[in-house]
């Protein structure tokens, strides 16, 4: 059985309320309690966070990850620099999650 796998949105809370964010494609574990990204291990918080609902297990920063939404206001507060987008995900984040397949050349929300 593979791990499931989704496109998600994820924010740096360790700095500020606006953090650097990307698009990219998490694993599950499991449980389903932690995520996976890029080798790095972020754990639920289990509503014990302020703005942030993760933790990453190497540093103890606190992020904010979440299903992306098909109107792209993924942010918890407006503002902050266009979003990346991780370049393996990019054509399937603008078709099948926003709806927009004539936007699939864009890297940034």
């Amino acid at each position: 059985m593979r791990p499931k796998t989704r496109i998600m949105y994820i924010e740096d809370k360790s700095q500020s309320l606006v953090g650097d964010a990307v698009i990219g494609r998490v694993t599950f574990s499991k449980t389903g309690r932690s995520v996976h990204y890029k080798g790095r291990t972020f754990q639920s918080l289990s509503g014990r966070g302020f703005k942030a609902n993760y933790f990453e297990v190497g540093t103890g920063d606190h992020y904010w990850i979440s299903g992306c939404r098909k109107d792209g206001a993924d942010r918890l507060y407006n503002g902050g620099p266009p979003v990346p987008i991780d370049e393996d995900v990019r054509e399937e984040y603008w078709t099948e999650v926003r709806g927009m397949p004539e936007s699939r050349h864009k890297t940034t929300t």
